[in-house]
């Protein structure tokens, strides 16, 4: 998924994957990335207006997977993703479930009905590289320090 132009600053994440082609379809087949430069490799792609870059590794360099207890869910400390908009969340969700994505953590609604409301999910690449996509019923809260603790 592109985002349009904006004049804001983007960010860049170079990480690690074992398999360029799995990689490949993933981000572009399942998530909607668009790809860009590439090599024998890395590819880069358009994440939501944001730059990846999969970088090839041999499996036992890819790194290993710690998780953090929140919500009764085990979180991968280690993960990625983007915050979307409310009604893109809700289609992204679809989306996935059309293309029989399986998710790590099924999409939920963190403190459903109070201050802080968030709806978020999580999956995994072929790589075992963990991604989250969320969204705030009010993305006024994304840094609010009244929110319940995690």
């Amino acid at each position: 998924m592109t985002a349009k132009s904006e004049n804001r600053p983007r960010f860049h994440l170079a990480f690690p994957v074992t398999d360029l082609e799995a990689a490949r379809r993933f981000y572009t087949d399942i998530l909607g990335c668009k790809n860009g430069r590439e090599s024998d490799r890395w590819i880069d792609f358009d994440f939501f207006g944001h730059q990846l870059v999969a970088h090839l590794v041999e499996p036992e360099d890819h790194p290993s997977v710690t998780t953090n207890a929140v919500d009764g869910h085990a979180v991968p400390a280690s993960h990625f993703g983007v915050i979307l908009e409310w009604d893109q969340y809700q289609q992204f969700v679809v989306n996935l479930e059309q293309k029989g994505v399986e998710f790590v953590i099924e999409p939920y609604l963190r403190f459903e009905g109070r201050q802080g409301e968030q709806a978020t999910l999580f999956v995994r690449d072929p790589s075992n590289n963990y991604l989250e996509f969320k969204a705030f019923r009010d993305i006024e809260m994304l840094f609010d320090k009244d929110l319940e603790s995690y």
